[in-house]
């Protein structure tokens, strides 16, 4: 049943991602930045933790998931070391993902040789 949740959770949120992508003039990046700030307003107000258990990863690993990472690295660091965790705590909480994106995209752009569009 855990599957079954998160797969229809994690498709409900991809398709209304897609619905966005379709239905505006809201670009890619734009949309992707908008759903880190949606995870980390719902991390803020304490509604993210309740739906990650109810849905699993469905819920945990899109980019939602980020931005509630990012909130949480933050709310420790400052926690921790006050103001200064503001600065800090995103980027020790987000680290490990940023950086094994950049080094598997690294990895895939040397095997399938990217060209740019014209």
């Amino acid at each position: 049943m855990e599957y079954i949740k998160a797969f229809l959770v994690g498709g409900a949120i991809c398709a209304l991602v897609q619905i966005l992508m379709d239905r505006t003039k809201l670009m890619p990046g734009r949309i992707m930045v908008l759903l880190v700030c949606i995870g980390a307003v719902l991390g803020a107000i304490g509604i993210y933790e309740p739906f990650v258990e109810f849905a699993g990863s469905g819920a945990g690993v899109p980019l939602l998931g980020f931005g509630n990472t990012l909130f949480k690295g933050v709310k420790e660091a400052v926690d921790a070391d006050g103001f200064i965790g503001v600065f800090k705590g995103g980027f020790k909480a987000g680290a490990v993902g940023i950086s094994a994106a950049l080094v598997f995209g690294y990895i895939g752009s040397l095997i399938f040789c990217p060209k740019m569009k014209k």
